[in-house]
């Protein structure tokens, strides 16, 4: 669980990262926590877009991603997601205390 001082450390970071996902009509699937699972490994931080045409809510979407790629969930602003999950061989972040 984050505190809201490193959630505020990670807002920060993801502020000028580029949406790498998105989540239309289709919805989530296992192939697409499969592979926001995969860019968390690599990346730590990333941001998902929710596009107009998602036929779910993005707090359920965010839930779902969160949950399926065993991640926590920064913030929901607009329709993006910011996750983040803490890289086993890449680490690249170190939060604060």
């Amino acid at each position: 669980m984050l505190t809201g001082k490193q959630k505020r450390f990670l807002r920060s970071k993801a502020h000028h990262l580029v949406p790498i996902f998105q989540v239309g009509k289709g919805g989530v699937n296992d192939n697409m926590i499969r592979q926001i699972a995969d860019a968390l490994e690599a990346r730590e931080l990333l941001k998902i877009s929710v596009l107009q045409n998602c036929e779910e809510d993005k707090e359920t979407v965010a839930e779902k991603l969160s949950r399926g790629a065993d991640a926590e969930l920064v913030q929901i602003i607009g329709n993006t997601i910011v996750l983040y999950k803490e890289s086993r061989e890449n680490k690249q972040l170190i939060l604060p205390q």
